[in-house]
């Protein structure tokens, strides 16, 4: 049976500007039969890296937000810490980015809340009988939301190929633990020849795997590590890294095993529809994530903003309009790129055919089957 994916193209007039059209949008979307009244709402999006354009604006944010206060919702915005070291790494930075980008609580009536907490321990971890995760450490403000809309930015990914609603709940909603382990480093690669002796990687490992050494280097015990990343945003020698490199097809896997865990720990038994709603934005599609650190130029035209409570259908829908879309030169593109070809495999050859959405809907999350329903 496909799944509805309700679909609007931008196109607006003086009598329905964008918040009238994204009303229409919402309403056929059945945002209000899945946000009811006095929900706190969690709105997980990415309020972009320092230096990069590409992000959804807070002035597109603003009417979903009261939209979702009509509702009588308490709609809040959020994200979680990153993994690398950064202006996202901790919550007081993250926080004061996301205001250098607009995302102002007076001005947009919802506040923003970094789900993992401080420092990326408000976790919560949640068994999965997966074939890579068993159990998925997960942001606990997320989970503890009555209702989930997914704000995603649809763009490309140097690792996963494609970036949408469904990287928006794996790699978005796990805590820094959660993110090394769909990577599939749970220990990070040490550069002891760096390393001054401070302890204090050592300070912050609350498992015990880290010590310095009488000759004053650090040691690092994997068997002891969680991976929780705690020492990699301390280290100032660079003594401690991420490995990224990875298996790309098991990365997938494991990202599409995260969502369907977050969707399954968002599930309430005293509420047997859905708690989850989906949201793309296919605007600005740049080749890169919103992590890049810049935004570089779209590879097609704006088109439109899609709606579902299908995260494997509405990711499938966006990839299908991208590469039906006229191509934009110059860009990453290859030169010889035509409409219908697979952009994001033209920029990103080494990710497996499919994009991991096949192995998604296996996990029972979606299907890959839909029928736009444009409005």
């Amino acid at each position: 049976m496909p799944s509805d994916v309700f679909f609007w193209n931008l196109r607006a007039t003086r009598k329905a500007a964008y918040d009238v059209r994204l009303r229409r949008l919402f309403k056929a979307g059945g945002v209000s039969d899945v946000v009811r009244s006095g929900d706190l709402t969690a709105v997980k999006m990415h309020f972009g890296e320092s230096g990069v354009t590409g992000f959804i604006t807070p002035t597109w944010v603003r009417p979903i937000v009261a939209f979702l206060r009509k509702l009588g919702a308490r709609p809040f915005l959020t994200d979680t810490n990153t993994l690398y070291v950064g202006q996202r790494g901790e919550a007081v930075s993250h926080g004061m980015l996301a205001a250098e980008h607009g995302f102002d609580p007076l001005l947009l009536q919802a506040p923003v809340i970094i789900a993992d907490g401080l420092n990326s321990r408000n976790e919560v971890s949640v068994p999965f009988p997966g074939k890579h995760v068993l159990e998925a450490h997960l942001a606990g403000d997320i989970l503890a939301a009555d209702s989930l809309l997914t704000l995603s930015h649809f763009k490309g990914h140097e690792l996963a190929g494609i970036g949408g609603s469904l990287k928006n709940l794996a790699m978005g909603c796990a805590t820094r633990r959660g993110k090394m382990h769909q990577h599939g480093c749970l220990a990070p690669m040490l550069h002891a020849d760096n390393c001054k002796g401070c302890g204090v990687c050592v300070e912050v490992c609350a498992s015990g795997a880290l010590r310095v050494r009488p000759e004053g280097k650090v040691e690092l015990n994997p068997e002891l590590c969680v991976g929780c990343g705690a020492c990699l945003h301390v280290c100032r020698e660079k003594c401690l890294a991420v490995d990224w490199k990875t298996d790309v097809t098991a990365f997938v896997e494991r990202m599409m095993e995260y969502a369907a865990a977050v969707l399954r720990a968002m599930e309430k038994p005293q509420r047997p529809s859905s708690t989850c709603v989906h949201v793309s934005f296919v605007t600005q599609v740049t080749p890169q994530c919103d992590c890049a650190g810049y935004s570089d130029k779209p590879v097609c035209p704006d088109i439109g903003v899609l709606v579902s409570r299908d995260p494997v259908a509405l990711d499938q829908a966006c990839l299908d309009i991208v590469n039906a879309a006229p191509p934009l030169h110059p860009s990453h593109l290859p030169p010889d790129i035509r409409p219908g070809d697979d952009k994001f495999r033209a920029m990103h050859p080494h990710v497996p055919e499919g994009y991991g959405l096949g192995y998604a809907e296996s996990l029972g999350i979606g299907t890959r089957s839909y029928v736009v329903r444009e409005i």
